[in-house]
């Protein structure tokens, strides 16, 4: 999906630094805020390293000394990542990007929504709408993330039971919303708050490795039939922004 919604806040709008780099397409508002921090964004030639900074359509914004500019039209895709690809806007390890997979005829700056592992493949989303990012990543959202995930080994019931339950590991709590045994060595998770590398850490906690870890399912939206590689715009029943008792409010 395009749409023409250039300036959400209305034109012209003085916009807090990590929500303009948002709406140009750079990154999600929490990687945006990374961006800062790290001391990558100038205004005006000035070097901003703390979060609070505004920036207007009159500003020169620059990220690694790039400028960059509110974008003019929002896109919204779908892309089945193939194993072997990071979703970042940048490696300085030189690895293979999901971003570089997206159609070369596409202008806008678009970036990933939630991230998949390097080794990791399946759905991920792209946009340069910042409030559409920011919605489908707020874990109040309650949006879920449907995963199909294949171990080396037999997955033990008690393992299952436990993430299921609710796990602490290293300080850090999991749970899986639901999980379903579809052989002995396949698994189907899902996860509502999607921590970092999750389903790998408790796998991992038990003495088990995941061979294959493929999302299929984020909220309404279906991988399907996808070829691995290839991308498609949402529709606008797709345009999830959260789920109430009656399913997904679009």
């Amino acid at each position: 999906m395009k749409a023409n919604n250039a300036y959400p806040e209305g034109e012209g709008a003085i916009l807090r630094l990590q929500v303009y780099l948002a709406h140009a397409g750079v990154a999600s508002r929490r990687a945006a805020e990374k961006l800062i921090l790290a001391g990558r964004v100038r205004i005006n030639g000035r070097e901003v390293r703390v979060l609070g900074e505004k920036a207007g359509p009159d500003d020169t914004v620059e990220v690694d000394g790039v400028p960059v500019k509110l974008e003019t039209s929002r896109r919204y895709l779908a892309l089945h990542k193939p194993p072997g690809y990071l979703c970042s806007s940048f490696d300085p390890e030189g690895r293979p990007l999901a971003k570089d997979l997206l159609p070369a005829e596409i202008e806008e700056r678009l970036y990933n929504v939630g991230r998949l592992d390097f080794r990791s493949s399946g759905l991920i989303l792209f946009t340069n709408d910042g409030d559409f990012a920011a919605r489908l990543s707020h874990p109040r959202a309650g949006i879920e993330k449907e995963y199909l995930v294949e171990t080396s080994s037999p997955v033990p019931e008690p393992a299952l039971d436990q993430f299921r339950r609710g796990i602490s590991i290293e300080g850090i709590r999991y749970h899986a919303e639901a999980i379903e045994r579809l052989g002995c060595k396949k698994i189907r998770v899902i996860l509502i708050e999607g921590k970092n590398r999750e389903i790998r850490r408790v796998f991992s906690y038990f003495h088990l490795h995941a061979v294959r870890l493929h999302r299929i399912r984020i909220g309404s939206i279906m991988l399907g039939n996808l070829a691995e590689g290839v991308s498609r715009p949402l529709s606008e029943r797709e345009m999830i922004t959260e789920r109430g008792n009656d399913g997904y409010r679009y």
